[in-house]
């Protein structure tokens, strides 16, 4: 772990933060970032010391804003990875899986794919200023499963199609009015706040809040063999024109023109 480069871990009686490291990039995550995310989070999970784990984002500006537009723009995808594999997957696993409570600290932006993983974290404790939405049909890009199911489950259907069909930005206060996050504070409380919450959760038997957390994560378990099926679509549909045509507005600055392929 001292060859990270995207990712910083530490921990801090009892509580292990992980901090996406790619402040210039907005948080934003490459392949590499996601694997010392998997790292990190296997790393809390077979620790003694640990029994919260918070994730959150370098700077005042994002928590996550998802994959790397401008990485996927140069080389086609999002980088070389250690397996050659772009493990977002794993990372969706090891986040839901870690048998210890999660803490998503959201400090401005969770757009995208960043969304999605203060979305798998068990809470979420935003900033004042944060902002919630996804991105994928603006940029040519979708996550199912986990980013559609579990959205549903936690603010229902009609919410949940609105923030994808839409791709709007929501406030931290919208979002927590929908359920989407726990607790709103000023942004110079925010490690206060995350440190509050888990010296309580540390008080806990931790094998009860393992077992707790696999009986929720039960109920919704099938969504990941959907977001099998998403990803399998995403590698093909990544390599078409369409798909193309988002990321290259993306770069471009400039709106995306899907109109060709409404009769697809």
């Amino acid at each position: 772990m001292e060859d990270f480069t995207d990712v910083s871990y530490e921990v801090d009686n009892g509580l292990a933060w992980i901090t996406i490291n790619r402040p210039e990039r907005y948080n934003s995550f490459r392949a590499r970032t996601v694997d010392e995310l998997v790292l990190s989070f296997k790393r809390a999970w077979g620790s003694d010391e640990v029994g919260a784990i918070a994730l959150t984002g370098a700077g005042d500006k994002a928590f996550c804003t998802g994959g790397d537009q401008k990485q996927r723009k140069e080389t086609g995808d999002y980088g070389p990875s250690q397996s050659g594999l772009f493990e977002i997957d794993s990372l969706h696993r090891v986040i839901r899986d870690v048998p210890k409570p999660t803490i998503a600290a959201v400090n401005g932006f969770a757009i995208g794919g960043g969304h999605v993983l203060h979305l798998l974290c068990d809470l979420t404790i935003a900033v004042d200023t944060a902002k919630f939405g996804q991105n994928g049909p603006r940029v040519g890009s979708f996550d199912a499963g986990f980013g559609t199911g579990l959205m549903a489950r936690a603010i229902g259907e009609k919410r949940a199609r609105e923030i994808w069909f839409l791709c709007r930005q929501y406030s931290a206060e919208q979002a927590l009015d929908w359920g989407l996050v726990n607790k709103v504070v000023p942004a110079d409380q925010l490690h206060k706040e995350v440190r509050s919450w888990a010296d309580e959760i540390l008080k806990l038997s931790p094998t009860a809040l393992k077992v707790i957390k696999q009986s929720f994560n039960a109920d919704t378990e099938h969504f990941a063999g959907i977001g099998q099926l998403a990803y399998s679509s995403l590698k093909m549909f990544g390599e078409t024109d369409e798909a193309n045509e988002g990321i290259t507005a993306f770069n471009e600055k400039r709106a995306p023109d899907f109109s060709p392929y409404r009769g697809n």
